[in-house]
């Protein structure tokens, strides 16, 4: 009995080895399984992100050959466009071409015509001055105000000296004004003015003196135009004044009444220019022309001055 015993538990005890040792197999076996499997699903989330990857690159490629389609065909609009330009380019380079020459054609011919007009204008002053015609004279002069009249000209020469009431008696015979009947005509020379000489440009002292002596005749109607005439030896200058009772400058207008056409009554003949082209001569004779604004009336005062 007690061997039967012993060979059961021996039994019992291998068979409990075998056991524990298949039980370690299977677990190990489970394990491998799982390694396996893990190892598998890893691979299957590589080869996805793979493929996700690649649909993801066939994607930008697709893009970019749209974007490439796209970027072609923009070239080619552009350049369209730039063919386009050049051509217009082309023409407008021959357009401008055709016009320098028009403009350098044209100036030739404005210099020789401007030319002819100053022989022929030479000759006119000669035989009117000639024929002592005062009418042929104030035509002239106003012909001459034509070139007077755009300012920032160069300065005029200055090759004549004579009596400063020698301009001032050239001036009333152009102008007429000591024959009008409506006004009193009145002189008012200092002495010294009397023996001093201006040295100028007779010419255009006269024109400017004239042209405030016709202005102040158009615009009054009755009552007295005083001519000043008065030496500054501390300034080297004459002075001509002109006073009269007409209808005066409105206020505001001070300077604009030098502006070329600016006329501040519409009812007066005339074309607005005279006082411009006065001012005019007068700066481009180193002097100056002034609306004094300090008189009181009525009418107004100007004063022409004149280095002498």
């Amino acid at each position: 009995m007690v061997y039967a015993f012993i060979a059961v538990l021996v039994v019992a005890v291998v068979l409990g080895i075998a056991y524990y040792f298949q039980i370690k197999a299977s677990q190990r076996q489970a394990e491998e399984q799982q390694q396996l499997l893990t190892d598998y699903q890893r691979r299957v989330d590589e080869q996805q992100k793979l493929l996700n990857d690649y649909r993801a690159l066939e994607k930008n490629f697709d893009n970019i050959g749209e974007g490439y389609e796209q970027a072609l065909l923009a070239f080619d609009k552009m350049d369209e466009e730039s063919q386009k330009m050049k051509s217009a380019n082309e023409a407008l380079e021959k357009r401008n071409a055709a016009l320098q020459d028009a403009h350098n054609q044209l100036t030739e011919a404005t210099q020789k015509r401007a030319e002819l007009t100053r022989v022929v204008m030479a000759d006119l002053h000669a035989a009117v001055s000639a024929s002592g015609d005062v009418k042929m004279k104030v035509l002239l002069s106003r012909l001459d105000d034509l070139d007077d009249l755009p300012a920032d000209q160069a300065p005029l020469e200055r090759t004549d000296n004579v009596m400063v009431t020698q301009v001032v008696q050239e001036a009333i015979l152009m102008s007429g004004i000591d024959k009008a009947q409506y006004v009193q005509f009145v002189q008012q020379i200092a002495d010294e003015a009397s023996y001093t000489m201006v040295y100028t440009n007779q010419a255009k002292a006269v024109r400017a003196l004239t042209h405030l002596l016709d202005n102040a005749l158009k615009f009054t109607t009755e009552g007295t135009i005083t001519l000043k005439v008065a030496v500054d030896m501390d300034k080297m200058q004459v002075a001509y004044t002109v006073e009269d009772t007409g209808s005066g400058i409105e206020a505001g207008a001070e300077e604009r009444i030098f502006e070329p056409y600016v006329k501040l009554n519409q009812y007066f003949d005339g074309q607005g220019i005279g006082l411009t082209v006065a001012r005019n001569i007068a700066r481009r004779l180193e002097g100056d022309l002034v609306l004094d604004t300090t008189y009181e009336g009525p009418g107004a005062r100007f004063v022409l001055t004149l280095p002498i």
